[in-house]
């Protein structure tokens, strides 16, 4: 027959009709068309045009037997007898005088309902009349009149071809009058109920029918259900083809294009695909009864049911099957291809000539191309979205819809997914492996999925992605109900609340599993995208949407903005604001799992394994390299140390931390968190509140660790790098850690302000900012890592139970220093020594004492305050934690003259003169035990010394004598003497020199000769300064101002007062001063004898501290003044020499 010469010529009659509605009661339009094929010219079984080519010269010849003779006019199915039986069993009665309702009615039967053989076969030939009788053609003439007018394409075809029946059913859609409509819907239906009717389609398939096995192509072999399964057959096997899978047979282009055309056709109403309509028949009633049939409305039912448990397996199979035709070629979806018509061709969708005819086709290319468009903003229709939006959810719920997933992932969906095919499940467990969550992937799937991603974009409507959806959606409706329902930023909302109480355990896997991917292609964020195209464009070369580079690592365009995002005005080429805020966003979003870093990932993929194995929990991952900063590979190295450079300067990239730390930042940094512009000052907020009662042990530490990652590189400090960076280029080039660049600069400023230079070589930004850093690493023994490592041991043995930071590990070494090794001790020394020149370096004092230099020094230097604090250390005001911190520095301070800069300073020329062979065996880096300034006691004493350090001296001598515990080389010998006679006094909590008076009424009892010695020590050190003797001098207080007052203290003046008071009569003292009185003269008695005078100085201190001082200065003046006159009287005793031997 000539309808067949062109090749979609009958195949097009199948057209995507939409709604075949079981047609009740006679219409006359098709009563016409069955009348006219009926008529005696046309038998069923005889010549004529039935007989389109030899195959079915064959069907006919072998039915030929059992057909009536001719048919006359009105021919009705149901006078045959053949089918008399059947047709009365199984259809209503107001359908017998209606053939083509009758044909609809068998057809449409149940599969388990036998019709006769003969019966079926009289059909099958009726069929096959009305479907190549070219009268049909003038049927279609007179019922399609107006709209073959309104149709140029059609109006033109040439008649008695059969191509305007084609050509009324590509315009389908245009089609507006119902009869013309229903006449094309009601053939199609015939043709549909059986493949050997399409014309065509025989021939192009049939060796790929028998190759496939795909069932019987001659008649009366298989019933009429059945044919439907041979179309079915085929196009599982273009299916297995796509995904090559194993053993798939290669079918031929024709056959293809054939099959392809078949599901085109049928895309509108379901009843076309035979083999879906019966396999879902009951489906259809189950879950879409109320749906109208037509435009596909059945098909999108049915696959939004899916995976009910109630489908049925056989339902499910054709759906998906037909899911996967519509993944080859999009036009197999009626609704897709009809709503999207016109933005396919607006947006040159299918005009690519770069690209294969057959890709265009592939839904993949055609969402690729129309999300394109929508992300550049330009105007899809609403339509076409939703259709789009019910495809790419199609995609994320069943990978095997992607013949990409299924080829390249086929080991890892056998080895770690097998058995999880519904709602999306084994896509998110193919992602899980991609994430390393499970083992390897082989990079062809990993790509693969990255495709889908894109395909899908679930980025930009959390609803696509089913698996997210249902297990988020509690936390979406607490955490983010104030967004709207299917915005972008609902994904961002739920990272922000992730880890969180309110997150789910199920919903943090399916984000984070979703969120590698769109942390690996920019472009799936759809709110970054908006937000950056121009700047990726201008800064970092990018391509458009839908095209990619494989020479591009992923996250590569990301790295380059956020690289952008953070440059100064000065390097130029900066991101636009609103670029530069979703950057930051995605930055503090993505810091919480190291995956989500693609670059970190790719770059780290060894250390990590190497390093941080076992370090699994939220925000570990990076914390553990940045702690193997050190260890690292130089690529790793890198990236891990850029990353915290930016951290530095915008700490909120830490959302764990931000989390842990929120009671602290509303507390105290709130305005700088809402204010905070590139400059780390909430880093800087929170190291200085970090011992606040609002402080968490989470928060403190993270904020420690941060420290301690800084430590490592001066460019981890945001305003040191930034303040003294040029300083550091010209002063300390080479060296990069932070430690050994502040110890650099520090040391550049103090031999500076040693010299007295003109000018500073480090600036005043760069000296300020040091300030602050040499504080803030005084807080932690573990921000100074050469002193940690030297001590670490002792840390371990003397201080296990104290926790770090507030400095309370390095004051337990303090504490413990006479235990300490000696490298440690050496190292705590030089810690000391600097601590006491500059106080404020001094964590504990200056953290304990804050009040109180507020109250007292507030117009001291800073190196003045430790003095300051020790000249009101007695105050009724001093607070008295702060006064015990006062007394631990100055029982420091006594250990040795190197700890006291300003007795240091004072005794300069004193110490060298007087104590050198004490300096002889002294070693550089460990304390004198108080023998330097024991020495400078005894020449004060002797009132040998300088005024200034005389001064500073009895200032030490007043001090030690209201506490024992400031006179080291005391504390040391008498201990022990202490404990046996004075454990009272000793345990008292305030010392006010009761333990020396304890000692000296005692000197008698002492039995160790060292303790003994120090106290006639003391005992002379009184004599020359009564306020030296805190006891004597409180009782004799009201003597000293009634007898004694014009007489200045010091060199023994006022002690010599009061010994003259006591021996005058008419001078009455108090009886507790006069008491006192004389028990020291008893002790400086036995002084005498126990500790003879060591000079003449100590002599005549003895001699005018002696009670009969008077009667030993007249035997001495006595004794001068007789040999005086003995030397008149007597002449020379020697022998006078002559001038000759002095001339000699």
């Amino acid at each position: 027959m000539a309808d067949c010469i062109r090749v979609p010529l009958l195949l097009l009659l199948m057209c995507i009709s939409l709604s075949v509605h079981p047609i009740r009661g006679e219409n006359n339009f098709v009563a016409k068309a069955a009348v006219k094929a009926d008529n005696p010219q046309n038998p069923a079984g005889g010549p004529g045009p039935a007989v389109v080519n030899p195959g079915a010269a064959e069907r006919n010849l072998g039915a030929g037997a059992s057909l009536p003779r001719r048919r006359s006019a009105g021919w009705k199915l149901a006078e045959e007898a053949v089918c008399r039986e059947d047709l009365t069993r199984l259809c209503p009665k107001h359908s017998w005088n209606n053939n083509l309702a009758l044909l609809e009615c068998l057809q449409d039967r149940k599969e388990e309902t036998e019709i006769a053989a003969e019966c079926n076969h009289l059909l099958w030939n009726y069929k096959l009349n009305l479907t190549t009788d070219p009268k049909f053609e003038s049927v279609a003439v007179e019922v399609c009149k107006t709209t073959i007018s309104q149709i140029k394409e059609c109006a033109a075809e040439e008649l008695g071809k059969g191509y305007l029946v084609s050509c009324l059913v590509d315009h389908r859609g245009n089609i507006s009058d119902y009869q013309c409509n229903q006449y094309i819907t009601k053939m199609t239906s015939i043709v549909f109920s059986d493949f050997r009717l399409i014309c065509g389609f025989m021939d192009k398939c049939r060796d790929d029918i028998n190759a496939l096995h795909c069932g019987s192509i001659s008649t009366g072999e298989k019933d009429v259900h059945s044919q439907g399964e041979v179309i079915a057959c085929l196009e599982k096997g273009l299916v297995r083809e796509a995904e090559e899978q194993p053993g798939a047979h290669p079918i031929k282009e024709d056959c293809k294009k054939s099959i392809m055309r078949v599901a085109e056709l049928s895309s509108d109403d379901f009843h076309l695909d035979r083999y879906l309509y019966f396999a879902c028949r009951e489906d259809r009633e189950r879950f879409c009864e109320n749906t109208l049939a037509g435009e596909g409305r059945v098909y999108k039912c049915l696959f939004n049911h899916k995976f009910e448990e109630a489908m049925s397996e056989r339902c499910r199979e054709a759906l998906t099957t037909r899911q996967k035709l519509i993944a080859q070629d999009y036009k197999v979806s009626y609704s897709l291809a009809k709503a999207c018509k016109s933005d396919l061709r607006k947006y040159h969708c299918a005009a690519d000539a770069n690209v294969p005819r057959a890709r265009e086709a592939r839904l993949s290319y055609l969402l690729l191309c129309l999300e394109s468009a929508v992300h550049r903003g330009r105007v899809v229709s609403g339509e076409c979205q939703g259709e789009m939006m019910d495809y790419r959810r199609m995609l994320m719920e069943d990978f095997s819809l992607s013949p990409e997933i299924v080829l390249h992932c086929r080991s890892e969906i056998e080895g770690h997914c097998s058995g999880l095919h519904r709602k999306g499940r084994t896509l998110h467990c193919l992602m899980r492996v991609g994430r390393g969550d499970m083992g390897a992937i082989e990079p062809n799937c990993q790509r693969a999925l990255q495709n889908l991603m894109q395909e899908a974009d679930p980025g930009a409507d959390y609803r696509i992605d089913r698996a997210l959806n249902e297990a988020c959606e509690s936390v979406i409706q607490t955490a983010c109900k104030h967004i709207r329902n299917g915005d972008p930023m609902i994904l961002s909302c739920l990272m922000e609340h992730l880890y969180t109480e309110k997150m789910v355990e199920e919903c943090e896997h399916r984000l984070l599993e979703l969120q590698y991917f769109i942390a690996r292609d920019w472009k799936l964020d759809p709110i970054l995208y908006k937000k950056c195209q121009g700047d990726a464009a201008r800064l970092c070369h990018t391509h458009g949407w839908n095209e990619t580079s494989e020479m591009m690592p992923p996250g590569t365009i990301f790295s380059c903005l956020y690289r952008h995002a953070y440059r100064s005005v000065e390097q130029g080429r900066r991101l636009s604001r609103d670029c530069k805020v979703e950057v930051q966003r995605i930055l503090h979003q993505r810091a919480l799992d190291v995956k989500l870093d693609p670059e970190l990932q790719r770059v780290c993929m060894t250390d990590l394994g190497k390093w941080c194995s076992e370090k699994t929990d939220a925000g570990q991952e990076l914390e553990c390299l940045q702690d193997h900063l050190e260890d690292l590979m130089s690529d790793c190295r890198d990236v891990v140390g850029n990353l915290t450079e930016l951290e530095s300067e915008d700490i909120q990239i830490e959302a764990l931390l931000m989390r842990a730390c929120e009671p602290v930042i509303q507390a105290y940094c709130h305005e700088v968190a809402d204010n905070q512009i590139d400059t780390g000052d909430l880093m800087d907020c929170l190291v200085q509140n970090k011992h606040q009662k609002e402080m968490n042990e989470k928060c403190a530490v993270g904020v420690t660790h941060f420290q301690l990652i800084q430590i490592k590189d001066f460019r981890f400090s945001y305003k040191f790098k930034t303040a003294c960076k040029e300083d550091v280029l010209k002063l300390c080039p080479n060296i990069k850690k932070k430690v050994d660049v502040v110890i650099c600069l520090s040391t550049t400023v103090r031999n500076d302000t040693l010299q007295d230079a003109k000018e500073h070589r480090v600036s005043v930004k760069c000296r300020k900012q040091l300030r602050v850093e040499e504080v803030e690493m005084s807080e932690d023994i573990r921000l100074e890592p050469e002193l940690y490592e030297s001590c670490k041991q002792d840390i371990n043995r003397l201080c296990q139970n104290v926790a770090f930071g507030n400095a309370q590990v390095i004051e337990c070494l303090k504490e413990n220093k006479r235990e300490l090794t000696q490298r440690c001790h050496q190292r705590i020394f030089k810690l000391q020594e600097v601590e006491m020149v500059d106080p404020e370096l001094d964590y504990q004092l200056m953290r304990v004492c804050k009040h109180m230099i507020r109250r007292f020094c507030t117009e001291s230097e800073g190196k003045n305050v430790l003095q300051c604090l020790k000249q009101n250390k007695n105050s009724e005001l001093m607070d008295p934690k702060c006064k015990q911190m006062i007394t631990k520095r100055q029982i420091t301070q006594n250990t040795d003259y190197r700890l006291n800069p300003v007795l240091r300073k004072a005794c300069k020329a004193d110490i060298p003169k007087f104590c050198q062979p004490i300096l002889n065996k002294a070693t550089a880096d460990t304390e004198l035990e108080g023998e330097v300034i024991s020495c400078l006691k005894l020449k004060y004493a002797d009132q040998r010394l300088s005024p200034d350090c005389e001064d500073q001296i009895r200032v030490i001598l007043q001090e030690s004598a209201l506490d024992y515990r400031l006179d080291p080389q005391l504390q040391m010998h008498c201990t022990q003497e202490i404990s046996r006679l004075c454990p009272e006094e000793a345990a008292a909590q305030e010392q006010t020199g009761q333990v020396e008076e304890c000692l000296k009424v005692n000197l008698l009892k002492l039995k160790q000769e060292a303790c003994k010695k120090e106290v006639l020590n003391m005992l002379k050190e009184s004599k020359a300064d009564i306020f030296v003797d805190p006891v004597l001098h409180t009782a004799c207080a009201l003597d000293i101002k009634h007898q004694c007052a014009a007489i200045p203290p010091g060199k023994g003046r006022q002690m010599s007062c009061l010994m003259e008071a006591l021996q005058d009569k008419r001078i009455r003292l108090q009886p507790e001063c006069k008491k006192r009185l004389h028990d020291r003269i008893e002790m400086w008695s036995y002084a005498a004898k126990v500790a003879p005078a060591e000079g003449f100085s100590d002599l005549a201190m003895q001699v005018m501290t002696s009670p009969s001082k008077n009667y030993i200065l007249t035997v001495i003046g006595a004794g001068v003044a007789l040999l005086f006159l003995m030397g008149l009287l007597c002449g020379r005793i020697t022998k006078r020499v002559t001038q000759e031997l002095k001339d000699r």
